[in-house]
């Protein structure tokens, strides 16, 4: 079995049916982790899918494989890649991280100028993240937003979170800020233009020495 043996693509109201079956292993999933997630209904997963703010990934005989939605909080400035999960029949293929590329993809697409974050105690999805070019963050620097928050009453570790003021908890927060990664951007690209006029000189000196040395 191997990725290619999977359609990932964004949801849509053909895909609601599938819904119950993705709230049950959200469910599970935390349960095996001992940590908790947003416990979401299937009612509100498949509004995602009709608002076109999920992905899933299906395997070719139909059967679904994976799932990530998205949340946007503070009036949109935040955005979040939330209830990652694979089925766990088809795990060890690479269809989280694929997942995780088409779901970051759309939230750029739909909000170009949100910050995009996540909470998570998996390595896997640290890794993940690091690679679309998250950065580890403290709390405060995610959202404010009280509904977010609430979320995390369904989790394990609330009492932790609540305890320290939600300054830090069990979870690592990591973030993408557009604005950082186009200064990045920038920066980068003017170092590079820095070097080609340095060559540039360079190259222009080695030639008035050739030249001088001609004329001797």
């Amino acid at each position: 079995m191997t990725i290619q043996d999977f359609d990932i693509q964004v949801a849509s109201a053909q895909h609601a049916d599938y819904a119950p079956f993705i709230c049950d292993e959200m469910a599970e999933s935390a349960k095996a982790r001992g940590t908790g997630i947003a416990q979401r209904s299937p009612e509100y997963v498949a509004d995602k899918m009709l608002e076109g703010k999920a992905v899933i990934a299906l395997h070719k005989d139909g059967t679904w494989a994976g799932f990530c939605y998205i949340e946007t909080w503070s009036h949109g400035d935040f955005v979040a890649n939330s209830g990652l999960i694979v089925n766990p029949i088809y795990r060890k293929v690479g269809l989280a991280k694929a997942i995780k590329q088409k779901v970051f993809e759309l939230s750029r697409k739909k909000y170009p100028d949100a910050k995009i974050f996540g909470l998570t105690t998996g390595l896997a999805v640290m890794k993940i993240n690091s690679e679309l070019g998250y950065e580890p963050v403290t709390y405060s620097e995610l959202t404010q937003d009280e509904n977010f928050w609430q979320g995390c009453k369904s989790c394990v570790n609330y009492d932790i979170l609540t305890s320290k003021e939600r300054k830090n908890c069990m979870c690592t927060a990591m973030l993408f800020d557009p604005a950082d990664k186009a200064k990045e951007i920038e920066h980068k690209s003017a170092n590079m233009s820095r070097k080609a006029t340095l060559f540039e000189r360079i190259e222009n000196a080695i030639k008035s020495f050739g030249q001088d040395i001609k004329l001797f």
